[in-house]
């Protein structure tokens, strides 16, 4: 996925998207579902009924650019909300991504002394 800005606003889209829709459909569940401007250069992220296909809507100043991934085994984890949407940070959206549960991260060691 190419990166967008540092700054660049990130929204995970709750609920279910159908995901046959492709730019247009996404950007009018934007414009109309959430209120939002879809050229407004946020990221918006939709996931399908299954739970194991996501998309990534976002205007990159020049047009819109659709991330489609499906996940082999396993599903992206999702809030339970069903409208709305949750505010993500750039490191909890590469969480999600990878198929990580991005809302309770744990680490695999803690250091217990200093050298």
């Amino acid at each position: 996925m190419m990166a967008p800005p540092a700054s660049t606003r990130i929204f995970l889209v709750t609920g279910v998207t159908d995901m046959r829709k492709g730019f247009d459909g996404l950007a009018a569940v934007v414009q109309h579902r959430l209120c939002r401007s879809p050229f407004g250069g946020q990221l918006f992220v939709f996931r399908g009924r299954r739970g194991d296909r996501i998309k990534v809507l976002w205007w990159d100043g020049q047009g819109l650019c659709l991330y489609y991934k499906r996940l082999e085994r396993g599903r992206f984890i999702w809030p339970q909300a069903e409208n709305g949407t949750v505010r993500l940070s750039p490191a909890q959206l590469s969480m999600l991504l990878e198929g990580i549960d991005w809302r309770l991260p744990s680490r695999t060691h803690t250091p217990e002394t200093a050298a």
